[in-house]
């Protein structure tokens, strides 16, 4: 009787921690469904490799230093080989969730999960499944009725409309924190996110407000009644 032999599923890694890279890649190993045909520390690598390997699915690290997860995301996507995205993260943030989940990505998961969750959310989303965590898919959807909310109010509004109507409920907190004259490192630990990700909501801000720096965005945020919305918040 002939054996039939499924074919692996291709993975590539993108992680600019190599232990964590080295250990996932021994898990997938060990799994034996898997083949990791490339591991990177950074997109720019990254993004070179699903270039030349075409893997089925990369799993994909949201902080890193040169150009963060969301920028590899559109990257990889812009390619159009149908690589599906899997996004790793240590951090629980729901406007990064909704972020990634809106380009492109096919699931999030947290690095502290158990590895039998990982080889699931992997198996999941190669079934062309969306994969997200119980503790991650209420805060996802609470966060994607709020941001629906919030569009269909500045398109009600558009007449009188406020560059800052635009920001999101964390973009409007890291303002808040730059108005104080905290550092990214100091907004970084108040909300409990890296580094990478402040400075992309600061890009994301700079862009919807339509300045240059953080200078001109705490001025900006000043002279249209930001300080004074955010009392009223509260």
């Amino acid at each position: 009787m002939r054996r039939e032999f499924k074919k692996k599923s291709r993975v590539l890694l993108i992680d600019d921690n190599y232990e964590h890279l080295v250990g996932i890649r021994e898990l997938l190993n060990v799994e034996g469904t898997f083949d990791v045909v490339g591991i990177a520390t950074n997109v720019t690598v990254g993004t070179n490799l699903v270039k030349k390997y075409q893997p089925d699915i990369v799993l994909l690290d949201m902080n890193m230093p040169d150009r963060d997860g969301l920028q590899g995301i559109n990257e990889i996507t812009k390619l159009g080989l149908g690589t599906k995205i899997l996004a790793l993260s240590g951090y629980d943030d729901a406007d990064l969730i909704f972020r990634a989940m809106k380009i492109g990505a096919r699931g999030y998961v947290l690095k502290t999960m158990a590895s039998a969750q990982l080889i699931y959310a992997i198996d999941e989303v190669l079934n062309g499944k969306i994969y997200l965590p119980l503790a991650l898919s209420s805060r996802f959807f609470e966060y994607f009725q709020q941001s629906f909310r919030e569009e269909t109010s500045r398109k009600e509004n558009a007449d009188e409309e406020n560059l800052l109507d635009a920001l999101t409920q964390r973009e409007e907190e890291v303002l808040e924190l730059l108005t104080q004259g905290i550092t990214y490192k100091g907004v970084a630990n108040k909300l409990f996110i890296s580094e990478t990700t402040v400075k992309t909501h600061v890009n994301n801000i700079f862009q919807k407000l339509q300045v240059n720096d953080r200078t001109q965005a705490v001025l900006y945020a000043i002279n249209n009644g930001f300080l004074t919305r955010q009392k009223i918040a509260v």
